[in-house]
This record gives structure tokens, sequence and C-alpha cells, in this order.
């Protein structure tokens, strides 16, 4: 009898950063059954994660130097012709896009060259209330005509999905909540934290606060120094260690030299290292004014930390206020200092909340093979198998 023929599928997302949308993509095209399905990856030729999608085995990797975030007429109409090209020559049974800019070109590209199904996850809209009328329309138009177009979503938050719908972008029908899963390596030892804190040069520091971010104005990092500055007098003793980087870095070392927190705050740049971050920290702070569902405050409770967030968008949906975490109002640093310094003063209340945090990971419904399952099923489905 002879085997069935694999299901062609095609991951596009627009560049390899380090953050959750990448990281998802990066579990599907490793660990989709390969008996089943042809994985093919496009993506930009940049990011720290390009190593490791070169890195996976049996997988069809493309790297396209068009596609990237900014708005470039010339560009982003090569880089629509190239994956059009491509989804022909491979006979793509399946368009699965991720990232806004990924999301528009891949999926006309997909409809134009006669895929099957399209599907886009949503890791968090492309318009948000903190931008102009006129751009947030623009975005709000686009999404709403590709949407017609698009077979299915997948929303890692529901929050999204409301957002979409009020939007009047897609149908009710089309969403399917699927939430990020995760594996992350806990098992770190002293010895491993001891030499990280001493790479850093901080090695001498007790107690350190984190935050894992782009630092962009999505995550909104300058709050996070107006925090050190808050905290300095009560707590001089803590370090805060910002892992991640961004077009607002400079901007951050000039409010850290504003603020004379030189000694206080440690800018770490893009760390591969993050379970080290993670677990040198006694805390995590997330200052983002919006987002879809952070891998980096699900990392956190791996390492059972509690959380101090802005109650942003699916971030509610993940953190139960005063259980294992806290959610602020964006944009109150004086609410956000009064709950971290609560943290820091009452270790018995912070160890009920690790434990609680670290139970939020165990759900289920964020392992790895939970979500691989429900996006095969998905893919069948949208194929009508």
């Amino acid at each position: 009898m002879k085997k069935p023929e694999k299901i062609q599928i095609l991951q596009i997302i627009t560049n390899l950063e380090l953050g959750g949308a990448q990281k998802h993509a990066l579990s599907l095209i490793k660990y989709l059954d390969r008996s089943k399905y042809k994985v093919h990856f496009i993506s930009a030729p940049q990011g720290l994660l390009l190593k490791e999608a070169q890195a996976v085995s049996d997988v069809q990797l493309c790297l396209l130097s068009t596609l990237n975030r900014r708005i470039s007429p010339v560009n982003d109409i090569k880089s629509l012709l190239f994956i059009v090209k491509y989804i022909k020559q491979y006979n793509i049974q399946i368009v699965h896009t991720h990232s806004s800019k990924a999301g528009i070109i891949g999926r006309w590209a997909g409809y134009i060259a006669g895929g099957r199904a399209i599907i886009h996850t949503v890791h968090g809209w492309s318009f948000n209330d903190y931008q102009g009328m006129f751009l947030k329309n623009f975005y709000v138009f686009l999404e709403r005509i590709t949407a017609k177009i698009t077979t299915a979503f997948i929303a890692v938050a529901r929050h999204d999905i409301r957002k979409g719908l009020q939007h009047q972008i897609g149908r009710e029908k089309q969403y399917n909540l699927i939430h990020y899963g995760i594996e992350i390596n806990t098992d770190i030892s002293s010895a491993q934290k001891t030499q990280a804190k001493k790479e850093l040069g901080i090695d001498s520091i007790k107690v350190c606060v984190g935050m894992i971010a782009c630092l962009k104005p999505q995550k909104n990092p300058l709050d996070f120094i107006r925090l050190a500055s808050q905290m300095r007098v009560k707590h001089p003793e803590v370090m805060f260690i910002s892992a991640g980087e961004g077009i607002l870095r400079d901007s951050m070392r000039a409010l850290i030299k504003e603020k004379k927190l030189e000694s206080r705050v440690k800018l770490c740049g893009w760390r591969k290292d993050i379970e080290t971050i993670l677990a040198i920290s006694d805390i995590i702070v997330l200052t983002s004014l919006w987002e879809g569902m952070p891998i980096a405050l699900l990392e956190a409770m791996a390492f059972s930390k509690p959380i101090a967030a802005y109650a942003s968008d699916g971030v509610k949906e993940m953190i139960l206020d005063g259980e294992n975490g806290y959610l602020i109002q964006p944009r109150d640093v004086s609410s956000l200092s009064a709950k971290v310094d609560f943290l820091l003063s009452n270790p018995v209340q912070t160890d009920l909340m690790r434990a609680k945090a670290r139970a939020f990971f165990e759900t289920p419904i964020f392992r790895v093979q939970h979500m691989l399952e429900k996006t095969h099923q998905l893919y069948q489905a949208c194929l009508g198998k």
C-alpha cells in the first residue's frame, strides 16, 4: 500500500529576534511530525535565533533578505513575489504565518499562489491604542481585508480574539485559541548562577529584579529604569537587570545616567542564556503597554518567580492579581514600585506567590505536546481531513 504523501507546510515569520512569536515558530518547525509534514521555513537572515533555526534538521530553510519589519514598497513586493513563486514551486498546501508583516505578505502570497489553507497566528495585533488614529486605522484595514482570505486564526490569548472581533477582523468561527507550549531548563546550579553574576559584574549582589523584553516602545522599558530610581532609597541593595535589545537602548542609557543609576541597573543586551537570567532574578517585572501572551512570563513562572506586571491584554489572563503576581495599571510606576517593595519586604507572602506561579505554569495547556496536537488538529480541519 502506497504511503500517503506528506503535507507540504510553509511557516513564515519576519525575523528571528529573541521573542515569543519566534520561539513559537521554531517549536513548530522543530516538532511537527515529520511522518506527516514536509516543513518549509522562510524568515529574514538576521536575529539571535537564526543559528537555532539553521540547526533544525529536516526543514527546508529559506532566508529572504527583502523581508523586514519596516514598510518598504519595493522590498515588500519582492518578498510577495518570491513567496508566491516558492509556494507554487514546492506545491505548498498550508501557509502558516507569524508576526504582522509576514502575516500580511505571507497570507496574500498564499492566496495568490493557490494554497489550500492559509493560517495566521496572532501574537498580539499590529494595531494598538497607543498609535495615532491614521496608523491604527490603516493596520486595522489591512487586517480586515486579509482576514477575508484567511482560512483560520490561531490566538495565543483570548484577549486577541475579542480584540479582533471588536475591530471586525474575520468571523468568530475562524478563531482558535491555542496557547504557547514551552520547554525550558530550570535545572540551573548554584555554580552556574554564581558564574553568571560574575560575568555580569554583579557577583556581590544578593537581590536582583529582572526584566526579559525587547527594548522597544511596546515593552516600555524606560519605566523599568524609573522603577529602579524609585526603589533606590528603600532598597539600595537591589540590582535591576534588563535582558533584551532594541531601539530604546540609548534612551535607557541616557535615563540611567540622568538618574545616576549606573551602579544599580545592568543592561545585558540579548542573552541566549535566558534561563540563567531568570534563575538569578528574585522578582520579574514586565512594563509592556500591549501584549499577546508574553512567553517571558511563562518562563518566569517555570522558575517560580513572583511577577509584577502592567495589566495589558493577555497578561491579565496569566496573572491572578495577588496570587501568582501583581497587576498594575500601565505607566503607574509608583504602584509598580509599591508592589515590588512589598515582594522584597514580605518573604512569606512572596514564597506563597512563587508556588502559585509554578502551579500556573504546570497547567497542561502550556506543554509543547498539547500545542502540537491542537495545531495538527487545526491543520487537518483546514484541509478538510
